[in-house]
């Protein structure tokens, strides 16, 4: 599979690799592994990271976007590794850990960013597209985070792990239920192994964006104008997130600086879950809509993108 060229790679967003006010040495001599990494959040978490300091690891399911973003960070200065990997996959999630061992010797920080989700009427949900997102983001955050913290705990060595969520986790989503009771569930594993293996060293900590335009997945989840605009409108400050404000939130908890802080979820969504969800707000639309937005998925499917849940960071 070839790269893409450069001119068609995204541009990165600005704030990602600097003016963001931390000490460039700040994550010197860390690994952090990064699924979903190519692409979205995950690149722009895996560019921060290479940017203060870290070896950067990276998993997902195209192999393109990972090389793509592995020749960017080197072209950089930095050090990374990549495998294609299927989070779903408790033995593929288990060879990712195992090449940060491989390749430079210790795993510091593990991000569990792959996800999948799409809009959708729910009585039209298959049983494969729910299970599907729910495999990815639930089981598949298990399985990675299991394979890091066995090797933690054997070698007596302390670990931190990012896992992203979103804010309607705790308050449920119409049109999302896959990803709402997935990550649901990502909280609940957060805070259950934060008590668990608080006695290794072992910090376990989530973010929750709310809405931040990515490349790709943004389309597929807000497929019009008139979305984005009633998304927008639902903030109560009235704009979307950047990549650099998520950045900047999951820099401070995966580094030293967030030390004493453990089981907490933080919400980075400019209020939005206070007042709901906006995708709630899509029970208003005619069915035409949804009836559009089927066809799309169908026409995505015989393109060759197996299953709806690539709308994706993966």
């Amino acid at each position: 599979m070839t790269n893409d060229p450069p001119s068609s790679r995204p541009t990165l967003p600005p704030g990602v690799r600097e003016g963001h006010g931390f000490s460039p040495s700040l994550l010197e001599g860390k690994v952090a592994l990064i699924t979903g990494g190519g692409s979205g959040l995950g690149r722009s978490m895996a560019h921060r990271f290479s940017a203060l300091g870290a070896r950067i690891v990276m998993g997902g399911r195209r192999e393109d976007v990972l090389r793509g973003t592995s020749e960017e960070l080197r072209s950089l200065g930095g050090e990374v590794a990549y495998q294609t990997t299927d989070v779903r996959d408790a033995a593929q999630a288990d060879a990712l850990v195992q090449l940060a061992y491989e390749r430079f010797g210790q795993l510091d920080i593990l991000v569990n960013n792959a996800a999948g989700n799409f809009l959708a009427r729910s009585e039209k949900l298959s049983g494969h597209a729910f299970d599907s997102v729910v495999r990815t983001v639930l089981h598949g955050t298990f399985h990675m985070t299991r394979s890091a913290a066995e090797r933690w705990i054997s070698q007596k060595r302390p670990g931190v792990v990012l896992n992203i969520s979103t804010p309607y986790a705790w308050t449920g989503a119409a049109h999302v239920v896959p990803s709402a009771a997935a990550k649901a569930g990502v909280l609940a594993l957060t805070r259950s192994l934060a008590v668990e293996w608080a006695r290794y060293r072992i910090r376990l900590n989530a973010l929750a964006p709310g809405p931040i335009p990515t490349e790709g997945a943004w389309e597929r989840l807000v497929p019009s104008e008139d979305v984005a605009r009633t998304l927008e409108e639902n903030v109560p400050m009235g704009r979307f997130g950047t990549h650099r404000e998520l950045c900047d939130l999951a820099t401070f908890l995966v580094s030293d600086a967030s030390s004493y802080i453990t089981g907490q979820v933080i919400a980075m969504d400019g209020g939005e879950w206070l007042v709901g969800s906006g995708f709630q707000l899509l029970r208003r639309v005619p069915p035409a809509f949804w009836e559009s937005l089927e066809e799309a998925h169908r026409r995505s499917r015989r393109a060759g993108s197996a299953d709806p849940s690539r709308a994706s960071r993966d």
